[in-house]
């Protein structure tokens, strides 16, 4: 991410203002441009956790459903997940840090919040804080598990649509957002003699501000429109 913001300020200290000397003045485009892509990882992250969790709780269930203990059937789940996923993915580091809390006798109850508080993800807080209230009231864990496992499922089929009608524009943006530096690049090779009125003068550097304002205002724009929460 730090790689991209960096190759993305640098050519837009080159296009719009061929000088070394614009690089610290656009720093907040380079702040703002990498907490972006983090915001972009996280999202991916958090949607790919989601996914794991689901199977989570479904292998749970089944365990459940056959009279294991809720302790028991934690443990089934991460020798069942192990044959899906690979050692460094997200559901398993949980599960290893869930068993190991489990093994020094920590209330199951405690783990779940502390998975919940980890995470950070609405669905996983309303789980735990159902499961809490369902374990010490006693209460049908069976059908709360199936419940949330049935709700992130739902919530998992929204998204990959939604994601599956945006694709096109998503694309379409992407191109859109490179065609101005495209299109400054070509102008710069081309005809350098008729861009040199843009750089070097306090009037061409201004131009190219109010340009480089509006096409972060359109980016900008363009990205809310794409970005839909579920």
């Amino acid at each position: 991410m730090g790689i991209k913001s960096s190759l993305f300020t640098g050519a837009t200290a080159w296009l719009y203002y061929r000088s070394a000397w614009a690089l610290p003045a656009l720093l907040p485009v380079w702040i703002w441009y990498y907490r972006g892509l983090q915001k972009e990882c996280i999202c991916k992250k958090q949607q790919e956790f989601l996914t794991q969790f689901k199977e989570m709780i479904q292998s749970v269930s089944a365990s459940l459903n056959t009279g294991y203990s809720i302790e028991n059937a934690i443990r089934i789940c991460q020798r069942e997940l192990q044959v899906l996923y690979e050692e460094n993915a997200l559901i398993m580091q949980e599960l290893q840090l869930i068993i190991r809390q489990l093994k020094v006798q920590i209330a199951v109850e405690q783990v779940m919040e502390d998975m919940a508080y980890r995470t950070g993800l609405e669905d996983v807080e309303s789980f735990a804080a159902v499961f809490v209230a369902a374990k010490r009231s006693g209460g049908d864990m069976m059908a709360i598990i199936q419940n949330t496992s049935r709700q992130i499922a739902d919530k998992i089929d929204v998204k990959r649509e939604i994601d599956t009608m945006l694709a096109s524009k998503k694309y379409e943006f992407r191109i859109m957002s490179v065609v101005p530096y495209v299109m400054i690049g070509y102008m710069l090779l081309s005809f350098p003699e008729f861009m040199s009125c843009l750089y070097g003068n306090m009037m061409g550097a201004g131009v190219m501000t109010i340009c480089f304002g509006i096409y972060m205002t359109a980016y900008y724009i363009g990205a809310k429109l794409i970005e839909i929460d579920v």
